[in-house]
C-alpha cells in the first residue's frame, strides 16, 4: 500500500515537473522570437506569438485537467492508502494471534516432546519388566515341572504305600486268623489233655523207703508222657 501511494505522488510530481519544464520551454521560445526582429517579421511574430499564446492556454487547459486527475487520483490513493492501512493493521492482528498461536503450539510441542520422552522411557521399562516376567516365568514352570515329577513320585510312592498298607493288613489279617486259629487249636489242646487226663488213671502211692538222696524215681514221669502219647493221638485223628 506505500509502494501504491509513492508510486503515484512520484507520477503526479513526474507530470508537473514536465509540465512546468514545457511552460519554461515555450516562455524561452516566445522571448527569442520577441527578441529577434531580424529573423522574422512582426506579422509572423505576431502570429507565431498567438500560436505559442494559444498553445500555452491549451496548455493551461491541459495542465488543470492533469492536475485536477492527479489531486483526484491522489485522494483515491489516500482512500486506498486509509484502506490497505487498516488491511494491515487487520493482518498485523491476526498475524500477532497467529504468532502467539503458534508460540503456545510450540510450547505444546515442547511438552508432548517431553511426555513422548517419558511414555518411551516407561516402554522401555515395561519392556525389561516384561523379559524379567518371562525369565520369571520360565522358571516357576520349571518348577512346576518338578513339583509336578515330584508330585508324581509322591502319587507312585502313595500308590505303593497304599498297596503295602493292603499288603500289611492283609498280613495282619492273616496273622489274626492263624492267631485264632491258633488260640482254638489250643483250646482244642487243652481239652484233649483234660480229657486225657481223665483217661489216664490215676497211679496208687507205695510206701518207700526214704533216701536221704534228693533225686527222684525213675518212675514219676510215666504219666506226663502217657499224656503227651494221648495228645498226639488225638490230634493225629
Amino acid at each position: 500500500m506505500a509502494a501504491a501511494s509513492k508510486s503515484s505522488q512520484t507520477v503526479k510530481n513526474v507530470v508537473l515537473a514536465l509540465l512546468a519544464l514545457w511552460s519554461l520551454v515555450s516562455l524561452i521560445v516566445i522571448v527569442v522570437w520577441a527578441t529577434s526582429p531580424d529573423l522574422k517579421s512582426s506579422a509572423a511574430c505576431r502570429a507565431q506569438l498567438q500560436e505559442v499564446t494559444e498553445k500555452m492556454e491549451g496548455a493551461k487547459v491541459v495542465w488543470s485537467k492533469n492536475k485536477v486527475a492527479l489531486e483526484e487520483q491522489l485522494e483515491e490513493a489516500r482512500v486506498e492508502q486509509a484502506h490497505q492501512s487498516a488491511e494491515i493493521l487487520l493482518l498485523l492482528g491476526r498475524l500477532n494471534a497467529t504468532n502467539a498461536t503458534l508460540e503456545e503450539c510450540r510450547q505444546e510441542n515442547v511438552v508432548l516432546n517431553g511426555n513422548i520422552s517419558v511414555l518411551h522411557e516407561r516402554v522401555e521399562q515395561l519392556r525389561q519388566a516384561e523379559a524379567n516376567l518371562t525369565a520369571r516365568i520360565g522358571l516357576q514352570e520349571e518348577h512346576i515341572d518338578t513339583l509336578q515329577q515330584n508330585l508324581t513320585q509322591a502319587g507312585h510312592r502313595a500308590e505303593s504305600l497304599y498297596s503295602l498298607k493292603a499288603a500289611a493288613e492283609s498280613h495282619m489279617r492273616a496273622a489274626q486268623s492263624e492267631t485264632s486259629a491258633c488260640k482254638s487249636g489250643k483250646e482244642f489242646l487243652q481239652k484233649q489233655l483234660l480229657k486225657c487226663k481223665d483217661l489216664v488213671p490215676e497211679a496208687t502211692p507205695k510206701p518207700q523207703i526214704k533216701e536221704p538222696s534228693s533225686s527222684t524215681s525213675p518212675l514219676s514221669g510215666i504219666p506226663a508222657l502217657a499224656l503227651l502219647t494221648c495228645s498226639a493221638l488225638l490230634l493225629m485223628t
